[in-house]
C-alpha cells in the first residue's frame, strides 16, 4: 500500500479528458480532500510512505464518478452516483492499484455495510464496504468536509457534515464523530451525540 512513483494525475487523465468539467471537478475535489487528509496524517505522525499513499489515494478516490450519470459534474456515464466508489475501485484494480482501489470502494458515506446495501436495494455488490485501515478512515473522514454541489466545490463546517450524515442514521454520525475525535480535534458540533 505504500506510496511510490505512481502519478495519480496521469492515472486520472487516462480515464478523464484533461481540462474537461469532470476533470476539473474530480481533481479540484481530490486536492481539497488530499490536503485535509495529509494534514491529518502528518498530525498523527505517520511515516512518509503512508502520507504519500494518502495523498495519491485522496486524489483518486472519486475517479469512478466519470462512469456515472451526473451531468452537473460533467459525467455522462450510465451508472447511479452511489456506484462511483465501486466503479472507481474496479478501474484502479485493473491498473494494479489495489490499495488505492480499496479507498474508492470504502469512502462512500462513512462506509456501507452489506446489510445496508441489501435493505436500501442499492445497485452495489452486497458486501461490507467499510473503511478499515487508518489510511482509508482518514480519507473517508476528510472527504466528508467537501462537496461537489452542482459542480461547485464547497467546504462544509463540522455542523454541516453532521447534519448531512444525520439523515442516514445516528450510527453514521457516531462513526464520523469518533474519527473527528481521533483526527480532527475534541470540539463537538452543536447537538451532537456523545
Amino acid at each position: 500500500m505504500a506510496g511510490d512513483t505512481m502519478d495519480p494525475i496521469a492515472v486520472l487523465e487516462s480515464f478523464c479528458r484533461p481540462h474537461s468539467q469532470a476533470h476539473a471537478i474530480i481533481l479540484g475535489h481530490g486536492i481539497q480532500v488530499r490536503d485535509k487528509a495529509v494534514a491529518v496524517a502528518r498530525r498523527l505522525g505517520l511515516p512518509a510512505d503512508r502520507v504519500e499513499f494518502i495523498a495519491q489515494a485522496a486524489l483518486l478516490h472519486d475517479i469512478g464518478i466519470i462512469k456515472t450519470a451526473t451531468p452537473e459534474l460533467g459525467c455522462h456515464g450510465s451508472l447511479p452516483y452511489v456506484c462511483h466508489g465501486e466503479m472507481g475501485a474496479r478501474m484502479l484494480e485493473a491498473r494494479g492499484l489495489a490499495g488505492h482501489a480499496r479507498v474508492c470502494r470504502t469512502h462512500v458515506g462513512v462506509g456501507l455495510t452489506a446489510r445496508e446495501i441489501k435493505e436500501r436495494n442499492l445497485p452495489l455488490p452486497p458486501t461490507d464496504m467499510l473503511p478499515q485501515s487508518l489510511e482509508e478512515q482518514i480519507i473517508c473522514y476528510a472527504d466528508k468536509f467537501f462537496s461537489k454541489n452542482n459542480g461547485r466545490l464547497l467546504e462544509k463546517s463540522l455542523d454541516g457534515v453532521v447534519a448531512g450524515l444525520r439523515r442516514w442514521g445516528d450510527d453514521k454520525v457516531e462513526r464520523f464523530l469518533a474519527w473527528h475525535r481521533l483526527f480532527g480535534g475534541p470540539a463537538e458540533p452543536a447537538g451532537s451525540v456523545p
